[in-house]
């Protein structure tokens, strides 16, 4: 396949060897940090990567098949350093369905940082509460998620060099690194919640009977990513955590209407206290 960006072109697992090989070289033309860990930085969060080590810099647009990010709150690079000394990768940004982007296209980020060493991910964004006892900067660790988009980025040929036909889904938010995330905010003395993500298409928010519907069905905060990514990230083998920032009330539950500056306030002013749980997680990591 060729490097060139075709936007909403489908990926198939079994074309993602390929083009991770050649995005995998381009990137060890900046850099030879082997991490241990990648993170993945939402919707106004980019600011958590303040505390980095950096040793190399890369825009998405100067690696094969990738262009720009486009979302608000979304700078668009991978970053390479040492966060409390551990080496890690950085996804300041990430691709959305919303965008046009295809899940297979969505998801290699997180395959590339399986691809460059990193063992386990950590992801993060921003979400609207639907639990109605979460409230703006509530922030909650991800339990297990709703995939509600229709889509996932393992439809099509299969690579069995990455991962199962059929990867099982029991138990792709690891317990052990929960955890350990908890473990890290209490010595932080910062509350951490317990939850269920749901991912929805976007981009516009929900309505109030979706936002009822997804209190039904168990979700207790609501975004428009983090699920696709989880799902290739079990699939190729990785440990997955993740932490969700309530923002906002969902639809109906506060009276207000909704708007991305809102989600990025409360995202700039929530980062100080994500920024000390991952520092204290990530150093303590065996």
């Amino acid at each position: 396949m060729s490097g060139r960006f075709v936007l909403g072109l489908e990926i198939p697992p079994a074309d993602q060897p390929a083009l991770l090989a050649s995005l995998e070289r381009a990137v060890r033309e900046r850099t030879d940090l082997q991490p241990r860990l990648g993170l993945v930085l939402g919707s106004g969060l980019g600011g958590l990567a303040d505390a980095l080590e950096l040793e190399a810099s890369i825009p998405f647009e100067e690696l094969p098949g990738w262009p720009d990010a486009t979302a608000p709150g979304h700078s668009g690079k991978l970053l390479f350093g040492r966060l409390s000394g551990v080496p890690v990768v950085v996804q300041q940004g990430r691709f959305h369905l919303y965008e046009g982007h295809s899940a297979g296209f969505v998801v290699q980020p997180v395959l590339l940082m399986g691809r460059l060493g990193a063992r386990a991910v950590v992801l993060t964004n921003a979400a609207g509460g639907v639990n109605p006892e979460f409230g703006t900067g509530t922030l909650m660790a991800i339990t297990d998620h709703l995939n509600l988009t229709g889509r996932s980025p393992l439809v099509g040929p299969n690579a069995p060099e990455i991962g199962d036909r059929f990867p099982d889904m029991t138990a792709v938010w690891d317990a052990e690194l929960r955890s350990s995330l908890h473990a890290a905010a209490d010595a932080e003395g910062v509350a951490l919640a317990d939850g269920v993500y749901a991912c929805l298409m976007g981009p516009n928010y929900e309505t109030p009977a979706e936002v009822r519907m997804l209190a039904r069905l168990g979700a207790d905060a609501v975004g428009m990513s983090t699920a696709l990514e989880a799902v290739a990230a079990r699939w190729a083998g990785l440990k997955v955590c993740g932490v969700s920032l309530v923002t906002n009330p969902g639809a109906g539950l506060s009276g207000a209407q909704l708007s991305h500056a809102e989600v990025l306030a409360a995202a700039q002013s929530a980062g100080p206290k994500l920024a000390r749980i991952f520092a204290r997680f990530i150093g303590d990591l065996d």
